[in-house]
């Protein structure tokens, strides 16, 4: 009896795996020339096509050798703070230099001729 899991993340991990095995056949590459190309396993390929789980590191690796790792950025994008965020900061930031504050209880320097 095989177990269904129709969970968002295993639709998820199906529909990664659709796309990759769609961008590997584009590129002409077998699972295990691609395997070979990212430093991983061939049951690796075939797991992350099937829908599998697998490392966070191989799943980058496979993505690096298709040429597909710079496109991390549209999924998970730079945060920047709100405008409201940056107004407030605003004014924190310096716009110019301060002359440096002497300690409390330092002498002042002197060329050492006033004796």
């Amino acid at each position: 009896m095989k177990i269904v899991d129709d969970s968002p993340d295993a639709a998820a991990l199906l529909e990664l795996g659709r796309r990759l095995t769609r961008t590997r056949l584009d590129r002409n590459l077998t699972q295990a020339d691609l395997a070979r190309e990212a430093g991983v396993s061939k049951r690796t390929v075939e797991r992350l096509e099937g829908g599998g789980s697998t490392q966070l590191g191989n799943l980058l690796r496979v993505l690096r050798a298709l040429g597909l790792l710079g496109r991390l950025d549209a999924l998970v994008p730079e945060s920047s703070p709100s405008p409201v965020e940056q107004l407030r900061l605003e004014g924190r930031r310096r716009e110019r230099a301060r002359r440096a504050a002497t300690r409390t209880g330092a002498k002042s320097w002197t060329w050492g001729d006033d004796s």
